[in-house]
């Protein structure tokens, strides 16, 4: 790897070597993020372009996307409250949105949000509906007291 140049934007381009000998030049943000992880190799590796859903700027993809987030991304703000106290989402919903939208449905309105039932219970089926901010607010978990 080495700094090739900066683009427009301002951010730090970096001249990769693939795994199979390719070089590209790559945003580096790109891949500590993990949007990149090869040089195109590794889709046509694994049968091309994965399949889509069509629904990707619903407000459920949304939903759906953040909630894998909370649970599995360290770098995160709320990890610490989710994955981090071993919150997870089940396989099946984590690997497949289409899983997730079948299971849980659309949301009822605007007003309502992804909300585990059992606080302590992870994302899976049985265990989440669709709440409004006054019904999540009357499930949350007890905070803890302050020490004196």
């Amino acid at each position: 790897m080495r700094v090739v140049g900066r683009s427009a934007q301002r951010v730090l381009i970096w001249l990769f070597r693939c795994d199979c000998g390719a070089e590209k030049q790559i945003r580096g943000s790109d891949v500590r993020k993990g949007y990149v992880v090869s040089c195109g190799c590794y889709l046509a590796e694994v049968g091309g372009a994965p399949r889509t859903h069509g629904d990707n700027r619903s407000r459920e993809h949304r939903v759906w996307c953040g909630m894998i987030q909370r649970c599995a991304n360290p770098r995160r703000d709320h990890y610490k409250y989710y994955g981090g106290r071993g919150i997870a989402v089940c396989q099946r919903w984590r690997e497949d949105y289409a899983a997730f939208l079948a299971d849980v449905g659309r949301a009822p309105s605007p007003k309502h949000t992804i909300d585990r039932i059992d606080n302590d219970g992870n994302y899976e089926p049985g265990n989440v509906r669709w709440a409004t901010a006054s019904q999540q607010n009357a499930n949350r978990r007890p905070r803890a007291k302050a020490a004196s």
